[in-house]
């Protein structure tokens, strides 16, 4: 299968990552969004349907083919090995489709919130890493979903990677702390990454 160049836009919740990923976008990048990829793959795919029906919960999938969301959150987070079950065959899929879709892009970025988990790290040549200050992220957070400090701390706990990840050999930082700006930074990384994929960056910028 042929594929190009593909870059993470990687970063737990608050950190902003969606933020920089829309100013790609306002740029021309092409950037694919896990979370509605795998969504569509879940509502499309006969294959997870059935794992999903036969390994999971038999009346999570309506006799039309639709996925139960409700009820299949409700059996997946109370049951580990059924959640594992799950993730494996859609971040399989989603891996699948990223590499697929690459081949249509010189080069193509990907917005994650689970880079690691979902072992797309395996997949890029390129890791940026949106940061922000813990007690920024939560005040963003708390005034952009209306919950409270400890649902945020919760969801960020649930992200935090195991301290002996292995991260990505090019992994680059992107600050989002609101004192320094993002754009200048932006623009450093995509030079970089264009140089890499033989575009010189002035036909861009």
């Amino acid at each position: 299968m042929i594929r190009n160049h593909i870059v993470a836009v990687a970063g737990g919740i608050g950190c902003g990552k969606s933020v920089v990923c829309r100013m790609l976008s306002c740029m021309g990048y092409f950037v694919y969004d896990c979370d509605a990829r795998a969504r569509k793959i879940m509502d499309e795919s006969a294959e997870i349907k059935s794992v999903i029906a036969n390994r999971i919960c038999s009346d999570a999938v309506s006799r039309d083919g639709k996925i139960l969301r409700e009820r299949l959150a409700e059996v997946v987070f109370a049951n580990p090995a059924a959640l594992a079950e799950l993730n494996k065959c859609v971040h399989a899929a989603v891996r699948e489709d990223v590499l697929r879709e690459s081949a249509q892009h010189q080069l193509m970025f990907v917005e994650t919130a689970i880079l690691y988990q979902s072992e797309l790290d395996k997949t890029v040549d390129s890791v940026w890493e949106v940061v922000a200050p813990t007690w920024l992220r939560i005040e963003r957070v708390k005034k952009r979903n209306n919950v409270s400090e400890e649902a945020v701390l919760a969801r960020i706990k649930a992200q935090e990677l195991p301290h002996d990840t292995e991260m990505h050999p090019r992994t680059f930082i992107i600050n989002n702390d609101d004192n320094e700006a993002v754009l200048p930074q932006l623009i450093q990384l995509i030079n970089d990454e264009l140089e890499i994929v033989g575009i010189h960056p002035r036909t861009k910028f």
